[in-house]
């Protein structure tokens, strides 16, 4: 089924899904198979449709949408598939001898009626990933998409109910109303990918019904590079990092630390790989994505213009396609305005520290970042940072790429969120682990049952 904004009461949406839920529909292992199949099927007969709309909503270069939208969720479900009847399957638990005779398990089921609700850098990916954890786990779930890629949400609501159980899942349209109207009826698990602000919204709604909440948010995510570091590769992979969908991606390199004696080399490097992949007029490439709506490109401006850093390569723009190019800023001055919040743009501070343990300060010193990267040859230095610093994830010598790993659970920490995602997590997120022992009727001996004897005291002690 699909609603669109015509209507702000989802209620009876709900009751459908609920009933259906309520119905078993849902819960054989055989429904959730046929459904990932299905989204498969949909990511690959709808894929020229999804791709004309990711280009008319971004500028998104056709390879690079197919990559970071389509093949990364593809390759999530069938990641799914493989192991879904593994992870589906009861897991026995040894028992302590109090329990004996027995027999302990722990049995995954699903929630019931999930909502996700989605952002725009990433429309297809941060939909359907999490929905098909949630149909792998036997839920039925709602997604909305943002209603800042219009004609990419279009798209998946025009999609999602030709490939999917309609009775089970469920897209709805809109903006800031519909999306209200969403969060105030009760769901079992409410999964949200956006900013902190209606993160914080979310959490409250999802208060009122004490609803479990998935939260993906963002974060400045740094790259540190120490002097050891293959200054080569390191300047390629925080390019390709920086400038992958016009820096609109949270898992994006938000600013660098690098140890000051090869600032001024890194920075000439990043600079000659910004032109290696785009050329020397990056508004001229097809491999170059454009800023989502006027909104952003004017906050994204003013960070450019402002006086507290100093632009040394790029920072041309045109309002009318919102191009931004690739620019990279140095100078940075404490308090400047390009380090206050996610820059979530083509703009890269590159900030030289005395060493890896100044690096390490200066992380510890803010928000926990969703994502750290850091470059070097030392394994020593790499433990460090790792065993130092607290963040969603940690990604050495590379950029992005352990994002797309499916074995490996994606999400933040603190500000920049809790809970996760990602093969086996999504799985676990979408599911309660209820706990099942089963005694046996005889023996029925048990040294706690009344009355207390010294015997049944010393008894008791030894077996817990």
């Amino acid at each position: 089924m699909t609603a669109t904004g015509t209507s702000l009461d989802f209620g009876p949406l709900v009751d459908e899904l609920r009933v259906t839920y309520a119905q078993g529909t849902t819960r054989p292992l055989g429904w959730r198979v046929d459904q990932l199949k299905a989204l498969l099927r949909l990511l690959e007969d709808g894929e020229a449709e999804l791709l004309d709309a990711l280009a008319a909503d971004l500028g998104k270069p056709r390879l690079e949408g197919w990559a970071s939208d389509l093949a990364v969720t593809a390759a999530e479900v069938r990641y799914s598939l493989s192991h879904l009847k593994r992870w589906s399957r009861p897991r026995r638990v040894r028992l302590p001898l109090l329990a004996f005779p027995g027999r302990g398990s722990i049995h995954p089921e699903p929630l019931g009626v999930a909502l996700v609700i989605s952002p725009w850098n990433y429309p297809v990916q941060l939909l359907l990933a999490p929905m098909a954890a949630a149909i792998s786990a036997g839920n039925c779930v709602v997604g909305k998409p943002s209603e800042i890629t219009p004609a990419t949400s279009a798209v998946l609501a025009r999609l999602v109910p030709r490939y999917l159980d309609t009775a089970a899942v469920a897209i709805v349209e809109g903006g800031e109303s519909e999306t209200t109207a969403l969060l105030a009826q009760r769901w079992d698990h409410i999964f949200y990918t956006g900013n902190g602000i209606v993160g914080r919204v979310v959490a409250r709604a999802a208060a009122e019904h004490l609803t479990p909440v998935t939260l993906e948010l963002g974060g400045k995510s740094p790259a540190v590079v120490d002097a050891d570091a293959d200054l080569a590769v390191a300047a390629r992979r925080i390019a390709w990092g920086k400038w992958l969908n016009a820096g609109q991606t949270c898992v994006g390199v938000d600013h660098v630390l690098v140890h000051g004696d090869v600032a001024d080399e890194l920075t000439e490097r990043i600079i000659a790989s910004t032109t290696e992949f785009f050329g020397p007029d990056p508004k001229a490439s097809p491999d170059y994505t454009r800023i989502v709506n006027d909104r952003h490109f004017r906050r994204l401006s003013d960070l450019v213009d402002d006086d507290g850093h100093e632009v040394i390569h790029g920072g041309q723009r045109d309002p009318e396609t919102r191009y931004l190019a690739p620019t990279v800023v140095a100078g940075v001055e404490p308090g400047a305005a390009v380090m206050a919040d996610e820059i979530f743009g083509p703009i890269l501070p590159i900030l030289p520290v005395g060493d890896v343990d100044e690096a390490i300060a200066r992380i510890n010193g803010h928000d926990k970042p969703l994502v750290l990267y850091a470059f070097s040859r030392s394994s020593a230095t790499a433990a460090r940072i790792v065993e130092r610093t607290s963040s969603g994830a940690v990604c050495l010598n590379g950029t992005i790429v352990q994002y797309c790993i499916p074995s490996l659970p994606f999400g933040g920490v603190g500000a920049s969120g809790h809970g996760s995602y990602h093969g086996r997590a999504g799985f676990d997120t979408f599911s309660h682990h209820k706990a099942v022992l089963a005694k046996a009727v005889h023996p029925d001996l048990n040294p706690a049952y009344p009355p207390s004897t010294s015997l049944k005291e010393r008894a008791l002690r030894r077996l817990l």
